[in-house]
This record gives C-alpha cells, structure tokens and sequence, in this order.
C-alpha cells in the first residue's frame, strides 16, 4: 500500500487538468509569429486534431462510448478540441502564444469525438468507404498544409482520451497551425493504481499501431511521417517500428523499404521502456528513419519508480551499465554514425526546469522549442542550438548550452519570413 500511495504522489500532477503549456522560448519575444502563416480560418479557439484509437467500444450507435480494453478494430476520425471557453477570443489566446505573459494559462479541453469509420482487422481499405473517407480528408489537410508532414502522437500511461487529444491540440497549435497532428489514443486505463494494466494494454496496441503505420505508408500523401512518443508510448512505438524494420516486401531493399515507409523522425520523450530491449529494437530500424531522438531526464523521479517496479531501467533515464558489450558498442556507434541522437535534459542547465520532471516535452519552453525545431524545420541538433558532449569510449550526446535560449530564437526568424498562401484545416 505505501508503495502505490508513493507512486501516487510522485505522479499525480499527471491527473491535473491540462492547461495551455509555457510558451516555447523560441516564440516568447514576439520577433517570431508561428502563427503569421496559418491562415484565417486557422485562427481561433477550436484546434481540430485527427485521432486514430484501438479501444474497444461498449456501445457503437448513435455514438461509440470506448472502454479501457485493447481491441484490433481501428476507430478514426476528429477530435474537436478548444482552448479555454466561449469567452476567450483569437487576440487573447495569440497573445498568451507569443509572450511570456503571467497569466493563467486556459484550459484544454475535449468537446467530441467525430467517429469517420471503423475497421476491423481482417477488413481491407478498399472495403471501407468510411475509411476512404477519413483518408480523403487526412490528403486533404495535408496537401493544405505547409509541411505535408504528418506527426503522430502517442502518449503515455495513466492517461484518458480528452487528455490525449488535448496533448497533440497543444502539440499542433504551437506549430503555428502549420502540421497536421494525428493522436493514436491507445486504451490507457487512465489511472496509476493500474500502470501494469496499461502496459499490458500497451502490448497489445503494437499490431494496431503496426497497422496504422502501413496503412498511413500506402495510402496517406504524407511527405514524411513523425512519431512523438512519450513516456510509455514508448512500449508501443518501439516494437512497432522493430516489426516495420523486418517487413521489406520479396525482393525490396532496405532503400526501397525505407522510401515506402516515408519514416522521418521518431522523438522518445521520457521514454518508459526497458533500456536493453529498445537498444535491440533500435538496430532494426534506425537505417529506416530520418532521425531517432531520446530525450531523458536522468532525474525523472516516473522513470525511477518505473525501474523499481520493471526491475529494469528505463531509457529515458540511460543508465548504460544495464547493458552488455555488443549493446553498449551498438549504442556508441548509432549516436556516432546513425542520426541517432541521445538529448541530455538536465534541470542544472535549464532554467526552472524541475529537478525530477518527467512532462519536459510539453510543461518546459527550452525542450519544446527544441522538439519543434526538429519538427519544423528539419533541424539537426547543433543547428537547433543544442552542444554536443562525449561520454567514455565516445559515446556522442546532446546538452542544453546556457544561452540556448538566444540561440534557438536565432534558428526559428526565418521561419517566421516564410510566405504561404495556403490555409491548411479540417474541413470536409
């Protein structure tokens, strides 16, 4: 019992109400408007996310009511999603965006879920219109979209589906409107008294999250494909994309199996997975991607008790003696040679960074820049202003330098240059 009433407490600001996150640094002056080249109909309160989910549902019609429990059925379709309440406008929200204002941050809610279609496992695309329909409207954001990239969201344990859609509303809102976010709600229990219930349901996610990737490969116009994983979204991100490493078609190349899949890249934020076997994930599809990154905290007081009771550690808080020689040289070589990239987030070098966090992604304006230089602009981490460190035996990583801050602002002006007639939306 003082076991879980610990964990409890070590992760309860987890269950808080999701309020707008800390304007990233990068946006804080006003010199750079991420929103400048969004659109008209891009700027309001409502942030409209796609969703993809393979929870089970208890009733269909007239409305899916999901339960906890893991199902091979994809359900697809919007997530209506709004900042704050009727009386925030458009000038107020752009305001609290681009400044470091002290003003409460509003609320993050979900108001629906638009189902589009569902379909089962054995059931193929061309025999889903309502698929084909969902598919339509993912091309046809994306074509209106600056990027034509795609980012997928998946989140961690103790999570709800309103916390998961409200998590990739932030994510696509502070992009400036610009990205299409897809948030792949997998059947979290929603609370930490049941953190084994969601691993075992994060197990069963990987064929469908596999699922999705394919179908997104054969039949989405995205350019690229990114993947956030946070915490023990890990658990479904890593294996999946290890499956996709081992599915080259007769006779395709690794060249050819890498070009279908369009992978770009893959951001491990806290990643609540066991070390050895990510490592050994990792070599089976790192030459498939753009880029790999593991952000950790080494304090990460989550990961720490996940390591308690895994009785393994955790990769998003790298402890490197877990590991053998031929993974420990595996790793040394992929931060070196591959675009792998280990990102060292430590609360001495970021400022007001809590010690032991865990939510960095999101909760700190330094990390949140840094994720969105790489997914922005396609910035390799010394150009997102980030140092470059060597452990023992050359192992390369990644550090926050002190000015950081004037650095990352630096990197992201002439995105706030660029010229786009387009207005990218959810709209059917």
């Amino acid at each position: 019992m003082a076991l879980t009433l610990l964990l409890a407490l070590l992760l309860s600001a987890c269950q808080s109400p999701i309020r707008l996150m800390p304007t990233p640094v990068s946006f804080r002056t006003g010199d750079v408007d991420p929103f400048a080249q969004a659109g008209a109909k891009l700027l309001g309160t409502e942030v409209p996310v796609l969703y993809v989910t393979n929870r089970g549902a208890v009733i269909e019609k007239p409305e899916p009511i999901h339960s906890i429990l893991p199902s091979e059925r994809l359900r697809m379709g919007v997530a209506h999603v709004r900042i704050g309440d009727e009386y925030l406008d458009w000038e107020t929200l752009h305001r609290l965006s681009t400044s470091d204002d002290a003003d409460e941050r509003p609320l993050v809610q979900l108001e629906s879920l638009e189902q589009m279609a569902s379909l089962d496992a054995k059931q193929s695309f061309s025999d889903s219109p309502s698929t084909q329909a969902f598919f339509a409207l993912l091309n046809k954001t994306l074509a209106a979209s600056e990027s034509q990239e795609l980012v997928i969201y998946v989140h961690g344990s103790n999570n709800t589906i309103p916390r998961g859609a409200a998590q990739a509303a932030q994510l696509r809102h502070f992009t400036g409107r610009r990205m299409v976010v897809l948030s792949f709600l997998w059947p979290s229990a929603g609370s930490i008294l049941k953190y084994f219930t969601d691993v075992g349901n994060a197990k069963a996610s990987v064929e469908p999250f596999v699922r999705l990737l394919e179908l997104l490969a054969e039949h989405s116009k995205a350019s690229g494909i990114n993947v956030l994983a946070y915490s023990a979204g890990a658990q479904i991100v890593s294996p999946a994309l290890a499956q996709l490493g081992q599915s080259a078609r007769p006779g395709e190349t690794r060249e050819q199996l890498r070009q279908r899949l369009r992978l770009n890249h893959i951001y491990f934020a806290a990643a609540d997975i066991d070390t050895r076997r990510f490592v050994d994930e990792l070599k089976l599809y790192v030459d498939l991607v753009g880029r790999v990154s593991n952000a950790g905290n080494l304090n990460d007081s989550a990961l720490r008790f996940s390591a308690l009771v895994n009785r393994a550690s955790r990769i998003g808080r790298l402890d490197r003696s877990d590991l053998d020689a031929e993974q420990t040289g595996f790793l040394i070589d992929a931060s070196r040679q591959y675009d792998f990239d280990l990102i060292k987030v430590d609360p001495q070098s970021i400022p007001k960074l809590p010690q032991r966090s865990h939510a960095f992604w999101y909760e700190d304006p330094w990390v949140s820049s840094d994720l969105l230089g790489l997914l922005l602009l396609n910035a390799e981490p010394q150009r997102r202003g980030l140092e470059v460190q060597h452990a023992d035996r050359g192992a390369r990583y990644w550090t926050f330098p002190p000015d950081f801050d004037l650095r990352v602002k630096q990197l992201f002006k002439p995105a706030g240059e660029l010229q786009s007639g387009q207005e990218a939306g959810l709209s059917k």
